[in-house]
């Protein structure tokens, strides 16, 4: 480590990672009641089950950014933390708020969880992706205003540098948008139109912004490109994600009771979207085949080109399949909608975040720059693991989207819903089994960080190359 604050990003990996772990395991659960409608029930309802699996990807991506802006920023700014006990403080009070907001999912009705937290006095529950409670909602704002705080000096009193401005910016999107879940209209069309500035403009507007500075962190540090020639890629695809992102949230408009442009902007601006992560794609191998040294991690650059390729296919291609207006109105809120949210959300943020940690809990703990090529061979078996997991659970969730469409809503004779559910059961019991070998995957990155063995290191010349 170049600076001793840098110290503080490792509970904030560590909680992410076991939180990571809930996540799949409420994945599972909800991928066997699918089939098994009464699994559990009535001890984690469906309902239950679901508001914790998503819950928990936000949160622990958060816990991701979190961890990697402390991990990143000293080093960008040339300066130690301006206070790592702040940043220390802020992690147990957003841990402790998360977990007994999971507690209280699990272990009373919503209806009562939204009575004692005090949701009558100001109503900001009961929408999805943010059902948390208004005193965790407010826990959440203080946790993000310390942060920015913290982030912020350190950057005052250090060096400038372009991804640490593309970091800060995306940061600041993501507190600032976070504000509209405070803003539930009685109007529903209003109330779709301001959730999705939280929802659209965090994963398809600031978080992009999050991940391009991460990913060009780690490819200044595992490349050794030079920085001037990754900022420029870096100021034209945060360029692209901007403009693509903002007009492009339209595609959520399309049939609310918005008026009739919005089906011509939404369709021509998140066509566009998927721009943005090809450049990533481009970006990311450019900067690995123009490389000036070979840097020991060699499973942080495998992370950093699966980001870019698994980024591309989500967000980007299975995007573009159901975004065009005419296509939307039979497609919109099936199983195609699934299949593109888990790769997306894979390949965008949970790769990007699992590249950080690969690349920087070897130095926290000690080393010198990697983990031993024991260790990362089983992290290599971890990745392959989990990506062609979430790969085949995007095909199955597709075929079954394509048929439900079909069945329920384009065929001459449409079925019931409940109907076609058991008509594509099939696929659901497939994307199960995909289910269970990416929780083995997640469970192989997690045991890579215990395999002992002699550490690989940098050379001379390469540790004299600057980055």
């Amino acid at each position: 480590m170049k600076y001793t604050s840098q110290s503080v990003a490792k509970p904030y990996f560590i909680a992410a990672i076991g939180l990571f772990v809930g996540q799949i395991l409420f994945g599972v659960i909800m991928g066997l009641q699918y089939v098994i409608g009464d699994f559990l029930f009535p001890e984690i309802p469906f309902n239950v089950a679901r508001m914790v699996h998503t819950n928990l990807l936000i949160v622990w991506l958060l816990f991701g950014f979190m961890g990697a802006a402390y991990f990143m920023i000293p080093e960008e700014s040339q300066t130690e933390l301006y206070s790592p006990k702040l940043a220390l403080l802020l992690f147990w009070v957003f841990l402790v708020a998360g977990a007994l907001t999971i507690v209280g999912y699990l272990a009373v009705p919503y209806a009562t969880l939204a009575k004692i937290t005090g949701n009558d006095l100001l109503p900001t529950m009961g929408r999805e992706f943010l059902e948390q409670p208004t005193i965790t909602k407010i826990g959440i704002v203080i946790v993000a205003l310390g942060f920015l705080f913290n982030i912020g000096m350190t950057m005052l009193r250090g060096r400038k540098t372009v991804i640490s401005m593309v970091m800060l910016l995306g940061l600041v999107g993501l507190a600032v948008f976070f504000l509209f879940s405070f803003y539930n209209p009685v109007n529903l069309v209003l109330d779709k139109m301001f959730w999705w500035f939280v929802v659209h403009l965090w994963v398809e507007g600031v978080w992009e912004l999050i991940l391009g500075s991460m990913l060009a962190f780690t490819l200044i540090k595992i490349t050794g490109v030079d920085r001037e020639v990754i900022e420029k890629w870096l100021y034209v695809i945060i360029a692209m994600a901007l403009i693509t992102g903002l007009l492009g949230m339209g595609h959520h408009y399309f049939f609310i009771g918005t008026p009739e442009y919005w089906l011509w902007i939404g369709s021509v601006f998140s066509a566009m979207e998927p721009i943005p992560f090809f450049m990533m794609t481009l970006f990311a191998f450019n900067m690995v085949n123009k490389r000036r040294r070979q840097h020991p991690n060699r499973v942080a650059t495998l992370w950093a080109l699966g980001t870019g390729v698994m980024a591309f296919l989500g967000a980007g291609v299975w995007g573009f399949l159901h975004t065009l207006a005419p296509v939307n109105y039979y497609t919109h809120g099936s199983q195609i909608t699934a299949a593109h949210g888990h790769m997306a959300f894979y390949g965008a943020y949970v790769m990007v975040v699992l590249c950080m940690i690969s690349y920087a809990m070897p130095i926290l703990r000690g080393r010198d720059a990697a983990n031993s090529n024991k260790s990362q061979v089983v992290e290599m078996w971890g990745f392959w693991l989990m990506t062609v997991s979430m790969v085949f659970i995007t095909l199955f969730l597709t075929g079954a989207g394509i048929l439900q469409v079909y069945l329920q809503r384009y065929s001459e004779t449409p079925l019931p819903f409940m109907v076609v559910q058991d008509q594509i059961a099939l696929f659901y019991w497939m994307r199960e089994v995909a289910g269970v070998f990416f929780l083995i995957g997640l469970g192989t990155y997690i045991a890579s960080f215990f395999v002992k063995g002699p550490e690989a290191r940098l050379t001379e010349a390469e540790q004299k190359i600057t980055v």
